[in-house]
């Protein structure tokens, strides 16, 4: 039987390693226990053929199972989920609510939070970057405080058994970790700390990481010294 292959990228700079969205996909066929092939993509590639077959946006991860092309790290989980008969609960009405997290994470918690990068890395030279991080700051808080008051004393987002949602929403908050705006939510902490404990992601990160092996293209080596992040 073929294993699935899934596209990452071969370099990053180093504030991105660990965070790039072929994560996400590793650790749910680590989760599942679906062994996987890597095709690596040089930084640039993937912004041509053939890889704009594979993602019209020009992004990572693809996932492809024989003639399944996917793409969409949210789309890509669910289908593994489905596929292996885990991540997602029996129950149908529990299974509804763990995709709805899933949605949750990727649609509402996690675009202030890429705004955030944006607005400090991506475009942090931009004049209106700096006036942007105060109303930005104040809505990944409202998120989080809604979060955590969810969440309240829960070992997970819907109960006692980890979820497709968890690993979602647990991906999404990393992204955060150590920024200091979790630091007002100690469950949200101890809810991410639980999420990236468990030996599923633990494979999945060391995997990606030891796939760095590549070199910044030339044109991004201004930009990286300037972040002091060159490689």
């Amino acid at each position: 039987m073929s294993k699935p292959i899934i596209t990452a990228f071969d370099w990053v700079p180093p504030f991105a390693r660990g965070q790039v969205r072929d994560l996400r996909v590793r650790w749910a066929l680590e989760e599942v226990g679906q062994p996987y092939d890597v095709l690596y993509l040089s930084q640039g590639s993937q912004k041509h053929p053939p890889h704009r077959q594979r993602q019209p946006f020009g992004q990572v991860p693809t996932y492809q199972d024989g003639d399944l092309i996917l793409f969409e790290s949210g789309a890509i989980v669910l289908h593994i989920a489905e596929r292996h008969g885990k991540l997602l609960p029996a129950e149908p009405a529990d299974r509804s609510r763990a995709i709805e997290w899933m949605f949750a994470a990727l649609n509402t918690v996690e675009p202030p939070i890429m705004d955030h990068a944006i607005a400090t890395l991506f475009e942090a030279g931009e004049p209106w970057s700096k006036p942007r991080l105060p109303a930005v700051n104040a809505r990944i808080d409202e998120r989080l405080r809604e979060l955590s008051q969810r969440l309240g004393s829960g070992t997970w987002l819907d109960g006692e058994s980890f979820t497709a949602g968890d690993l979602l929403m647990v991906s999404v908050l990393r992204i955060i970790a150590g920024d200091g705006c979790l630091d007002a939510y100690s469950n949200l902490t101890d809810y991410i700390a639980r999420g990236t404990a468990r030996p599923a992601f633990q494979r999945a990160l060391a995997d990606q990481l030891a796939g760095f092996t590549g070199e910044p293209p030339a044109e991004l080596r201004a930009w990286l010294e300037k972040l002091g992040e060159a490689a």
